[in-house]
């Protein structure tokens, strides 16, 4: 028996034991990984971001958690909970191709990768195949939260909804309420009336959020984040043209994370008996008072 196989053996043997998993149950990361994007349809591509970031891909994996992003407190959390296998929508290292050469150096950064190996965690990507998938977790999520569910409009456009009349600011505080946010951001009249919503979550930048302003379809966007001197100041001198539209950000995590509990309970029902804990990240913004 090759030393890697015989390691893991011995480590579902203990899981076995001690937790009452069975052998058929225990996956190593990279297995686990492997089924997960079989089951989801998904092929990676050659350039995706969607890879094992930190830790041992031979792992024998105890249990998973998902979230927005794992920040040091969701780190914290997943060792309670006895989860070794986090899989994270967003980078953990602080760019989008998690390269370590930006931060290698940095205090901050290898705290956290110093406590990812001492915990013997592993830390997956999450996030071409979790738009790529059919329907769009990340949307599907969304809508649910949002309680959106029955206001489609086109299932061709699935990021077009219309609503009953309501105001700006009525939208704006029921998915404050909805999502738990501290922060939203709002551009444009509070008092317009609307019906016509769009939604672009996370930060897919200027272009498609103007697109999506432009259209006749839609009088407000419900996005995540975007530099204040682009999406934003169009949506400003939209408004000051007496244009009807809008502009709600969420902020990219709140945008988002209902997709990842939207993908843990997808992933309870694809591979029953294994655990898998949804741990919110939550925002890093407070208000200043």
């Amino acid at each position: 028996m090759h030393s890697v196989g015989k390691r893991s053996w011995l480590v579902a043997a203990l899981l076995l034991a001690t937790t009452g998993i069975s052998a058929q149950q225990a996956l190593t990361a990279e297995q686990l990984i492997a089924k997960m994007r079989e089951a989801a349809g998904i092929v990676p591509g050659s350039n995706t971001v969607d890879t094992i970031k930190a830790g041992d891909p031979q792992t024998v994996v105890t249990g998973v958690a998902t979230t927005a992003t794992p920040t040091m407190d969701v780190l914290r959390k997943a060792v309670a909970a006895h989860d070794n296998l986090v899989i994270t929508h967003e980078p953990t290292f602080y760019n989008h191709q998690d390269q370590d050469t930006l931060v290698k150096n940095d205090p901050v950064y290898q705290e956290k990768l110093k406590y990812i190996q001492d915990h013997k965690l592993v830390v997956f990507r999450w996030h071409d195949g979790a738009h790529a998938h059919q329907p769009d977790f990340i949307m599907e999520g969304w809508k649910q939260k949002a309680g959106w569910a029955t206001a489609q409009r086109n299932p061709h456009e699935p990021m077009l909804y219309t609503t009953a009349p309501t105001t700006v600011r009525a939208l704006a505080d029921s998915l404050r309420s909805k999502t738990g946010a501290k922060v939203v951001r709002v551009i444009g009249d509070p008092n317009l009336k609307v019906t016509k919503i769009a939604y672009a979550p996370g930060a897919p930048g200027p272009a498609p959020q103007i697109a999506a302003l432009e259209r006749d379809d839609v009088e407000v966007l419900v996005g995540g984040e975007i530099p204040e001197w682009e999406t934003i100041a169009y949506a400003w001198d939209a408004q000051q043209q007496g244009r009807h539209k809008a502009l709600i950000l969420m902020g990219h995590y709140t945008s988002e994370e209902p997709g990842m509990d939207n993908f843990a309970s997808w992933l309870r029902k694809t591979m029953p008996g294994l655990r898998v804990d949804f741990i919110p990240a939550g925002e890093p913004y407070w208000l200043a008072h």
